[in-house]
């Protein structure tokens, strides 16, 4: 079980070879890679800077995987989350989730994911031609989040 806040760049292939080390009960793993895009509301972006707030956003992640822990059968997880400056194409994070079955990976990975978005403290601030911006948190994301709440 892993959750690290790194600047280096992670290999998806190495995550998953240790996610499954000695676990020969595994099922299925569901992986979800975010990246950088070139794009946003209809702009270049030249880079990302990605910020957290150390100790606190590790807590909120681990609560995180407390939640979804008490929601689905996970037998081991991974989750990487990249600060600091980022270029198109780069990897920001990556949710990996080991279980018995596929359906709990699916829906513990997508569970973690809607959550890390929402509710973990990263803020992000993306350079265009035009200048810098801080992003806002999506309407999309909050709607997605929705579901998950009993």
């Amino acid at each position: 079980m892993k959750i690290s806040i790194q600047q280096e760049d992670f290999d998806v292939s190495t995550e998953l070879q240790l996610l499954r080390k000695d676990l020969p009960g595994i099922g299925g793993i569901n992986i979800f890679v975010g990246t950088v895009r070139d794009t946003h509301q209809g702009d270049e972006v030249q880079s990302m800077e990605l910020e957290h707030y150390p100790g606190m956003t590790e807590k909120a992640l681990q609560e995180i995987v407390e939640q979804a822990k008490k929601r689905y059968d996970i037998l081991n997880f991974t989750i990487i989350h990249r600060v600091g400056k980022l270029q198109p194409t780069d990897q920001i994070v990556l949710v990996a989730v080991a279980s018995t079955h596929r359906g709990d990976a699916y829906a513990a990975c997508e569970f973690m994911m809607d959550y890390l978005k929402t509710s973990a403290p990263f803020w992000k601030k993306e350079h265009t031609p035009d200048g810098s911006r801080w992003v806002d948190a999506r309407t999309s994301d909050e709607e997605r989040l929705k579901k998950w709440i009993e």
